[in-house]
């Protein structure tokens, strides 16, 4: 998809759209075009032939042209309030007319001001200082963060502006004890951060509060000519506890997906990214047949609490809105997690150093205690371990015996990991004495190629398929490669010691 403004600030909702309540309240002037247009989600237009009895019609806010002193101004209500992070002053369609230089004030007061107290009285933020504005498209800037309800956006000394776009993560009030709500609309807090497609219509789209007016208001994927699995990850407006999904086709007729699933995470904070690549997600709503133009209600199989959902369709095709029903909730912190978060260091290093042998792992892993849950465990493993150095890959290497060694020397040389070790091997210690030969040759070989052991997660793998995926990396793989894939091997061993540790007695 092309670099636009949503994209940049993907997972940052336009919080002045009207989709979501946002008003114009009060400007200086709009003789031309009025304050209400600069909010409309839909794209600007322009019509050569249109004139109004005032002028040329145009799809934004314009005041006339300035003959006093001063310059233009136009009020703006938030809404859902939010930690603003940029603006786009749209002046698509304004040539000859637009605005030359804009400023962007902001400010956090009453739900309810007026828009002649907020001009009046109102204390206001400067969040991005005077800038000059290109005529004809967006102009995209970051602004100072700041929680703000209202802001103003100042023109000078007058002209034409299409749209105005707050974007900004939103902060709503707290939910009450037992109140039952959507959690993952706009308007409770709710971001859709990322996903795999949204060639036709926007991901965020799902999450606005409004029934939409046609199909291009959903959350539409491309066509794909073979079967396919498209996905979009939200996070929920706080931690929850879920009882229903709704999934809605609303105007999705002859391009509904035939079916779709929701899986649902504990993971406070995380970021976008390790997010898809995560493998804790936990299946709440089965692989459901959906209809066309139609919302479908469908009960949670696990109630959670949760931070994120992932929507799943299959193949492709759109899905208007998402509703994720229930109340605020915190998860309890299992054992094995709290026992982490609260060891001292020499406990912690000692149990971390048998789930994988690089020390700064093992230190990375110390500081970015304590964890929320095992998703943000094994996140955090992954996110240290890919930021360290091939050195600190080798160091873990050096951890484990050959595929295939004897078990009494892997006890003598690996004592405090033999045992988890022997458990990942169990295949090779069941194969016959020609595969064994054949695995310690190829282990040779491999070593002289690339200079550390064959590391493979063998966890559920017989001698021969240990065998083939040695013998098939040694052939087709180049060295800089092959460490990396040696480095993935090593992470995934690294997750399943993490799961099999132990609170002390």
């Amino acid at each position: 998809m092309p670099m636009t403004p949503t994209t940049v600030f993907a997972g940052s909702p336009d919080l002045a759209s009207s989709a979501l309540g946002g008003q114009a309240l009060l400007a200086s002037d709009e003789f031309f075009a009025g304050k209400e247009n600069l909010l409309n989600p839909a794209e600007p237009v322009f019509l050569e032939d249109k004139y109004t009895d005032l002028g040329k019609w145009m799809d934004g806010w314009e005041p006339r042209r300035r003959r006093a002193p001063g310059h233009d101004w136009c009020i703006v209500k938030l809404g859902v309030p939010g930690e603003l992070v940029g603006v786009d002053i749209d002046t698509r369609h304004f040539l000859g007319n637009h605005a030359p230089w804009a400023r962007i004030d902001a400010c956090l007061t009453d739900a309810d001001a007026s828009g002649e107290w907020l001009r009046d009285q109102a204390d206001w933020t400067c969040i991005l200082d005077q800038r000059a504005l290109d005529r004809g498209g967006h102009n995209v800037f970051a602004v100072t963060p700041v929680l703000a309800s209202h802001v103003r956006l100042s023109i000078y000394p007058a002209g034409g502006v299409a749209r105005l776009r707050v974007h900004g993560r939103p902060r709503p009030a707290e939910l009450m004890p037992l109140e039952r709500v959507d959690l993952a609309s706009v308007l409770r807090g709710g971001r859709a951060l990322a996903t795999s497609d949204m060639f036709f219509s926007r991901m965020d789209n799902l999450l606005l509060p409004e029934p939409p007016a046609t199909m291009g208001q959903g959350w539409e994927t491309k066509r794909s000519p073979l079967p396919k699995q498209d996905w979009v990850i939200v996070q929920l407006g706080q931690v929850g506890v879920l009882d229903e999904l709704v999934l809605d086709t609303m105007h999705f007729k002859g391009n509904f997906p035939e079916s779709a699933k929701v899986e649902a995470i504990y993971w406070p904070g995380a970021d976008p990214h390790a997010l898809t690549l995560s493998q804790d997600w936990i299946e709440i709503v089965p692989p459901t047949r959906l209809k066309a133009h139609q919302a479908h209600s469908l009960p949670v199989r696990v109630e959670g609490p949760w931070t994120h959902l992932k929507l799943t369709i299959l193949t492709d095709g759109g899905v208007s809105r998402m509703r994720a029903f229930g109340r605020a909730g915190q998860a309890r912190i299992e054992p094995r997690i709290a026992w982490l978060n609260q060891a001292s260091e020499p406990e912690f290093t000692e149990a971390l150093g048998r789930c994988c042998g690089s020390d700064r792992w093992v230190q990375g892993m110390l500081e970015a205690r304590p964890f929320a849950g095992p998703a943000q465990l094994h996140g955090e493993s992954a996110r240290i371990w890919w930021h360290l150095g091939d050195g600190d890959w080798l160091e873990a290497f050096s951890h484990h015996p050959r595929i295939g060694a004897d078990l009494d020397a892997l006890r003598e040389r690996y004592g405090s990991t033999a045992s988890w070790a022997e458990g990942e091997q169990a295949g090779a210690a069941l194969a016959d004495e020609a595969t064994l030969k054949a695995l310690a040759e190829a282990n040779l070989a491999y070593e002289e190629r690339f200079g550390h052991i064959f590391i493979v997660c063998a966890s559920g793998l017989s001698a021969d398929e240990m065998l083939a995926r040695l013998q098939e990396r040694l052939k087709h793989n180049e060295p800089a490669f092959e460490l990396r894939v040696a480095a993935g091997e090593q992470l995934e061993i690294t997750r399943l010691r993490l799961d099999k540790l132990e609170v002390p007695a």
